[in-house]
């Protein structure tokens, strides 16, 4: 199934704007790119998805973050228009613990937020994660992050939130997948 997700979710998407960008699974050869999208990153942003603000992102997560399954563990990723060697976004799944269940994060990097990109890559990466077998998600937010919360509560229906320090933390199950006839095969 991993072969699957990896043939069958990369394509080109059209933004709000009308700007077209490829979305396709991550690789491992990413790794530099990561690096260098976290760079990218404004301040608020990066704190928004680590929780934490680090000089530049460690050579071993961006290991780590690259590689993958496709299937218990997926990322997607946002290249730049007519330029493949820069990501522009990032979404992934990761195990939580539960076989049906797994953790959610994406980042766009700012200049590209507020187009839809972060919906469309949300959108792909709950429906390859619906065809791997995970029917449920989890998420840590931070309360300020009210976008993100705003995602969520679109495209899913929360079942358990809780507050602390912060952060809320979402369990939720998709509610709008990508419709059939746009579903990779």
């Amino acid at each position: 199934m991993g072969e699957l997700t990896v043939t069958g979710f990369d394509r080109q998407v059209t933004l709000r704007d009308g700007t077209r960008v490829r979305v396709r699974p991550i690789r491992p050869d990413d790794e530099p790119r990561l690096v260098a999208l976290y760079d990218h990153l404004s301040r608020d942003t990066r704190y928004q998805r680590f929780f934490s603000v680090m000089r530049r992102l460690p050579t071993d997560w961006a290991h780590f973050l690259a590689n993958v399954d496709y299937e218990r563990r997926l990322a997607l990723v946002a290249e730049a228009p007519g330029d493949a060697d820069t990501l522009i976004a990032v979404a992934r799944y990761e195990p939580a613990g539960q076989p049906d269940v797994a953790e959610v994060a994406f980042v766009v990097q700012d200049e590209w937020q507020g187009r839809g990109l972060g919906t469309l890559l949300f959108l792909d990466l709950l429906t390859a994660a619906h065809g791997n077998g995970v029917r449920r998600f989890r998420a840590w937010i931070l309360a300020e992050n009210q976008r993100m919360l705003r995602l969520i509560a679109r495209l899913g229906d929360v079942e358990q939130r809780a507050f602390s320090q912060g952060v809320v933390e979402l369990t939720f199950v998709a509610r709008a997948l990508r419709p059939a006839s746009e579903t990779p095969s």
